[in-house]
């Protein structure tokens, strides 16, 4: 079956080109993109449809999420509103819930996180652990992430839970807790932060999750500067998260990182992603992380949600988009090439084709995996144009039309 799109006024490719096409369409054959150029050359199809003179992007690829949770901490919001700072100790309240709520009510929960995301534009999407912070809970999420997700990423190592010893349950995450976990997921975490894990702990972590063959993610430099962005560089990780007080040496370790990228062939030895959480910056009233000045020096960026109960209750990738635009002074194209390829290339999803079955995500270019987002508008500039407004007209996900709500 095959679907062309046509009447498309601007299509966004994100693409190693860069390429921005007017006048355009795509056609889609299963669950890949067969074809794109000017309208006027497209073949036939199966099926059509007119984009109407709409925008046509990459789907959303929300490279860091916390969806396998229950519970609610509004009280806590409220308290930071009034002026109470933020504190990873916040966390604890989660995993209360999480860990009293079944195993179908759990998935039950993410999924319907999930199908709020597609409804926005995301068609690819990262999911943790982390509100378990025990063997069986940490396995169960695991399982659930695995289903709910593109991306389950293991991370026990969010917080030390009450009445634990610190060391003690460093052993736990690096041992019996990772093999319980490492079925189900492809990426490990660690929460590297005051009140969280420090730089040894969080050391032993990624050494123990790196020799059991998964590949690496750290919450770095949230609160404050650390050691989480050097120790990111140091493990090769594919990308540090939050990233909001950095050094000039933590800026300059991540530019190092891609000294070897071909960033216009999207080529070469890969180096560490940073990922901005703006949404998170704004509920926690931290500076926003400086995507400007990380994109300037050379450093690969990507933009994700951050959805989670505590600082970031949204799946909404256009507003991260808009806030980067309006507030961290990223172009319309920097921010929506963050929140796509960039997430694609966090999660090591940026390539891929007919021929390795592993379909790349996170731009639109033939062989590729067919994640469309149609804006209610003739181009992206209207994500922050017009803030706040919802956009999304349509949306492919490996090539099947969802609902849109």
């Amino acid at each position: 079956m095959s679907t062309l799109i046509t009447n498309i006024a601007e299509l966004m490719t994100q693409d190693a080109e860069h390429r921005v096409l007017r006048d355009a369409a795509v056609v889609i054959e299963g669950e890949r993109i067969s074809w794109l150029g000017p309208a006027a050359d497209a073949p036939a199809a199966d099926e059509a449809v007119d984009a109407g003179g709409r925008a046509l992007l990459p789907g959303w690829v929300d490279s860091h999420t916390h969806l396998i949770f229950a519970g609610d901490r509004t009280a806590e919001f409220e308290a930071r509103m009034a002026g109470e700072s933020y504190s990873a100790g916040g966390i604890a309240v989660t995993t209360g819930a999480t860990r009293g709520t079944s195993d179908f009510d759990l998935t039950r929960l993410a999924m319907g996180r999930v199908a709020e995301a597609v409804s926005q534009g995301t068609t690819y999407l990262e999911t943790k652990t982390g509100y378990g912070l025990d063997l069986e809970n940490e396995a169960r999420s695991a399982r659930s992430a695995s289903t709910v997700a593109d991306e389950a990423t293991y991370l026990g190592a969010h917080l030390v839970p009450a009445g634990m010893d610190a060391e003690d349950y460093t052993e736990l995450v690096c041992g019996p807790m990772l093999d319980a976990v490492l079925p189900y997921v492809r990426w490990a975490d660690v929460f590297c932060e005051r009140g969280a894990f420090n730089e040894d702990q969080s050391r032993r972590v990624l050494q123990a999750c790196k020799d059991a063959g998964l590949g690496l993610r750290v919450h770095g430099n949230q609160l404050g500067e650390g050691p989480g962005v050097r120790l990111a560089v140091e493990f090769g990780a594919a990308s540090v998260d939050h990233v909001n007080y950095l050094a000039a040496a933590d800026i300059d370790a991540l530019a190092a990182s891609w000294s070897g990228w071909d960033a216009a062939g999207g080529s070469g030895p890969r180096g560490t992603v940073a990922t901005c959480l703006p949404a998170c910056d704004l509920s926690t009233r931290q500076p926003l992380a400086p995507g400007r000045e990380l994109l300037d020096a050379g450093v690969q960026l990507a933009l994700a949600s951050n959805c989670n109960p505590g600082t970031s209750y949204t799946s909404s990738m256009a507003f991260c988009v808009t806030t980067a635009v309006l507030q961290m002074r990223l172009s319309v194209h920097e921010a929506v090439r963050a929140a796509t390829y960039g997430g694609a290339l966090a999660l090591g999803r940026e390539s891929g084709n007919d021929v390795d079955g592993e379909r790349a995500v996170g731009s639109i270019a033939v062989g590729h995996r067919a994640d469309l987002h149609l804006l209610n508008a003739p181009s992206a500039t209207h994500l922050a144009y017009r803030p706040g407004i919802p956009l999304t007209h349509a949306v492919w996900r490996a090539g099947i039309a969802q609902r849109v709500r």
